[in-house]
């Protein structure tokens, strides 16, 4: 609490504590604060720790950088010491300080960002990107070109959340504040916008949730016909298709999952 109350009145007063700002940081990089967590049954927005990150952009010199051959010119280092974390990852794999990534992660040559927090045993895969501030729960299978977004600003702002044992399919985006919830697929090329209607269609109505998918349903993506002054035209949406079943675990693929209802 006294941390948080140094970083709230850096951020009101602009007299920046330089201490707290990289207390919070290291907390943030070890994984002993986060960003937003879920407090019973509820996740809950830690926006001082979104100050903090916002205040260390303030503070931190631009300067240039090597690992190996590798050159770079920015403000903010590497994570290090990942082998003794436990986690994997495949060059160019990029995790930037300031987001922690728990033990048996693999992270393909992707990126993840400041304040970003990922569960143990989750796969990153080959440019999938996990945005600023974004929450990512255990064995989540992250596809190739997925795109995770980060929300930074406003601080109070949720940021994407993808819950355990997901997986999200290949060049699917995600972003806005979104939440997935627990065990939920999301097959390729699905968007996923704070305005995005997902639409499920396995009852005799439909029924339209904006900003969260719930738990275990089956997402695919959709069309729906908007009259315009010009006429009518098709505007993107997602279709909930059905719910992941009980015999259907967390290793199995995606097309495993979609041919239970006969989706190519």
């Amino acid at each position: 609490m006294e941390l948080k109350a140094r970083i709230e009145r850096s951020w009101e007063s602009g007299e920046i504590d330089t201490e707290a700002v990289h207390e919070a940081l290291a907390g943030l990089d070890r994984g002993t604060l986060r960003v937003a967590e879920k407090v019973d049954g509820e996740w809950i927005v830690h926006a001082w720790l979104k100050q903090a990150v916002l205040l260390y952009f303030r503070i931190q010199p631009m300067q240039e950088g090597s690992y190996g051959d590798y050159r770079y010119h920015d403000k903010i280092p590497l994570k290090t010491d990942l082998a003794a974390q436990g986690v994997r990852v495949v060059p160019p794999g990029t995790i930037r300080y300031g987001a922690h990534v728990q033990p048996g992660c693999v992270v393909m040559p992707g990126y993840v960002n400041i304040g970003a927090f990922v569960g143990a045993g989750t796969m990153v895969d080959t440019w999938a990107t996990v945005g600023s501030c974004a929450q990512i729960g255990r064995d989540v299978h992250l596809s190739g070109g997925v795109g995770i977004g980060g929300v930074l600003e406003p601080p109070g702002a949720r940021p994407v959340i993808i819950e355990d044992g997901c997986f999200v399919g290949s060049r699917a985006i995600v972003v806005e504040g979104t939440l997935v919830e627990q065990e939920a697929v999301i097959g390729a090329g699905v968007t996923l916008t704070a305005s995005t209607p997902i639409i499920d269609v396995t009852g005799h109505e439909e029924r339209v949730y904006r900003g969260r998918v719930p738990a275990r349903s089956v997402v695919v993506p959709g069309m729906r016909n908007k009259d315009f002054p010009a006429g009518t035209y098709g505007m993107p949406c997602a279709l909930i298709i059905g719910k992941r079943s009980e015999s259907t675990d967390r290793k199995t693929s995606l097309n495993a999952v979609l041919r239970e209802y006969a989706i190519s």
